[in-house]
């Protein structure tokens, strides 16, 4: 058992949960939901990870898993953030990592987008009500944009677009121990 790495997360419809737990058995180390985990169980002088699903452009949980962090021994934070968009919109994923980790951990911090899918059957109804308005909203816009047409398409129904290859790069930086 690799016990340099913690791998923690917050999974809302199971896709995070899934490319964590893939993740963990990959390179051998533990995984846990990241309410469950206190500064103690990160190694310390290891490599806290952290996923979590892209909600209205937010990474669900950063502020407690970079206080998990920052209360740890840890000497190194990983993120990846799973998503209902495919890879490549490198300009919305910089933007959205500009935004949720900001000038200061940019740079520093090792990042990841995992493209994952969406479940409206494991959707809280909160959250159904919001992709039901935003469905309801593209089909009133006039004039799309081919992203806009591309959304609206991808958002009609559940889908499954994750894959282990995505979490390769990712991997192949833990296993050099960054």
């Amino acid at each position: 058992m690799n016990n340099n790495i913690l791998i923690t997360y917050k999974s809302a419809t199971g896709f995070t949960r899934e490319y964590a737990e893939a993740a963990a058995a990959s390179l051998g180390c533990p995984c846990a939901e990241l309410s469950g985990v206190s500064p103690r169980q990160v190694p310390a002088g290891g490599i806290l990870v952290f996923g979590a699903r892209l909600h209205a452009g937010k990474l669900d949980g950063l502020k407690r898993a970079l206080s998990l962090y920052r209360s740890s021994q840890a000497r190194r934070l990983v993120v990846f953030a799973t998503g209902a968009s495919p890879a490549g919109f490198e300009d919305v994923e910089r933007e959205m990592w500009e935004n949720n980790l900001g000038p200061e951990l940019l740079g520093s911090v090792p990042h990841f987008y995992l493209p994952a899918g969406l479940r409206y059957e494991s959707m809280g109804l909160g959250d159904r009500m919001m992709m039901r308005a935003l469905q309801s909203f593209m089909r009133r816009k006039k004039d799309k944009t081919e992203h806009e047409l591309q959304l609206q398409r991808m958002i009609s129904a559940s889908y499954d677009i994750s894959s282990p290859e995505y979490l390769e790069p990712m991997l192949a930086l833990l296993r050099a121990g960054i």
